[in-house]
């Protein structure tokens, strides 16, 4: 599997274990996106060229693999975007702003990424909807049994936490938020490319994830929200291929999701986002989840074993990430010394500032995996800790 991947021919002696802030690429990824610029590119939705014909039938067939990829029902409920965060902001500044009240709540947990937290921050401050959290427990368990009331109309809750690495329970959560009469959306950016997401069986509203943490391109990013709610929402940018009727004093919209995807869009990054879910679907969900499984429970027991050091959340259902910190050592002071071993891991408040306030910290140190990573990389990573708290101790 690693022969897959280009950044390990130039970097032999990389171990990289930061795939929860972005995956390298595969050559089939790269290939794709090459091929594109180098002899098929043109604008899509505006000519009827033959090369632009083409490069919008791609454009369209990125869209409905991304569909199949997390089972929307509708080709339509597939926007695209710059990312999980933009996807984020623009429910928050669609939905929320044409739906919320002053008095009206939003939820969202205290295991939540920042792009998770001040979008609704935001939209708190513009409604005068009142921000609520649900708490978490010590070991990284959502404590969300009775938090969500009539009051609720959003709920916006992270699939698996890029701190704790806890999968929630999605369905659960989100057959509440329903019972209540609030959406939920999640974000995904943690678990898209790692487990089998089904958007029907999980009964969100929205979904949102991101293609460089899938082993696509950055720029790139996927929302889905269901097509009642799409078609309700107006758009939050303007300009070419979203409008329908253009006026001087006012103008009609298409319908989702172009509505929703102002100007010339990211043809290039969806075109190799398609070819990075293939890849995904080819190597198969069950078996990426079953391998980078594997490899977070060898780290985990290893790592429990090196003196200071604290694995932070404990749930038994966890994605392939591990956030630690040693006794003594400062989260940077251990990235810098794995730097020196070419391990890379990501350090410091991870995104994440009230999720490590509710462990008493402003700083921590997280592992993570890919498919590309093996057991002997773990046996590395666990040695050069331990070398490390050896060295400190000095």
């Amino acid at each position: 599997m690693r022969s897959k991947f280009p950044i390990f021919e130039s970097n032999p002696d990389l171990i990289y274990l930061d795939s929860a802030a972005t995956c390298h690429k595969p050559k089939s990824v790269i290939g794709a996106l090459s091929h594109f610029y180098s002899h098929e590119y043109a604008t899509v939705h505006r000519a009827v060229y033959r090369s632009s014909l083409i490069a919008t039938e791609k454009y369209n067939l990125a869209r409905s693999t991304a569909q199949k990829f997390i089972n929307a029902a509708h080709f339509e409920e597939i926007v695209f975007t710059r990312g999980t965060t933009d996807a984020i902001n623009l429910v928050a500044q669609s939905y929320g702003r044409t739906f919320l009240k002053e008095g009206d709540e939003i939820l969202i947990s205290e295991m939540e990424h920042h792009s998770n937290i001040i979008p609704w921050q935001i939209l708190s401050k513009q409604t005068g909807a009142v921000l609520r959290r649900i708490p978490m427990s010590p070991e990284g368990i959502l404590k969300w049994e009775g938090t969500i009331t009539p009051k609720t109309k959003i709920v916006a809750i992270s699939h698996v936490s890029n701190v704790t690495g806890t999968i929630n329970p999605i369905a659960l959560i989100a057959k509440e938020a329903h019972r209540q009469g609030a959406v939920i959306l999640v974000d995904g950016a943690q678990a898209a490319g790692h487990m089998a997401v089904d958007v029907q069986e999980l009964g969100c509203d929205f979904y949102a994830f991101s293609g460089h943490k899938c082993y696509g391109p950055t720029g790139i990013g996927v929302l889905y929200g269901k097509k009642e709610l799409l078609e309700k929402m107006p758009p939050i940018q303007g300009g070419g291929d979203m409008a329908d009727l253009v006026g001087i004093d006012s103008s009609t919209y298409k319908a989702p999701p172009l509505r929703f995807e102002a100007g010339t869009p990211l043809i290039g990054p969806a075109i190799a986002l398609k070819s990075a879910l293939d890849f995904i679907e080819k190597t198969g969900k069950e078996n990426i989840c079953a391998f980078e499984e594997k490899l977070c429970r060898l780290a985990t027991q290893e790592m429990s074993q090196i003196p200071g050091l604290r694995i932070l959340g404990t749930s038994p259902n966890k994605g392939p990430l591990i956030a630690f910190v040693i006794d003594g050592i400062h989260p940077l002071d251990v990235a810098s010394f794995l730097d020196m071993k070419h391990i890379a891991i990501r350090s410091s408040h991870l995104c994440a500032q009230p999720v490590l306030r509710c462990f008493g910290l402003e700083a921590a140190d997280r592992v993570s995996f890919g498919i590309y990573n093996t057991e002997e990389e773990v046996h590395q990573f666990t040695k050069a800790l331990r070398e490390c708290v050896e060295l400190h101790k000095k």
